[in-house]
């Protein structure tokens, strides 16, 4: 098992990628395959996961109202 990990910053945007299901099916699998040979990958991920389900229990999740919601979206377009 690797110690170090010679492509942390992409490596960790993957992760993000896989956690927030952004991730292609190639990225996923490359993952996986990665995960079982390096350490640091395996760490990033845990406390990825981690840090991703303690905020999702703290946060209140409310609707956004439909006036704001269009408006977001006309300045997007414009």
């Amino acid at each position: 098992m690797k110690d170090t990990c010679e492509h942390q910053a992409e490596c960790l945007k993957k992760i993000q990628a896989i956690l927030d299901g952004g991730a292609t099916e190639e990225e996923k699998e490359h993952f996986k395959l990665n995960m079982d040979i390096c350490r640091p990958c395996i760490e990033m991920y845990k406390l990825e996961k981690c840090i991703k389900e303690a905020l999702q229990g703290k946060i209140e999740k409310k609707c956004c109202p439909e006036k704001v919601a269009t408006a977001i979206r006309s300045q997007i377009v414009s």
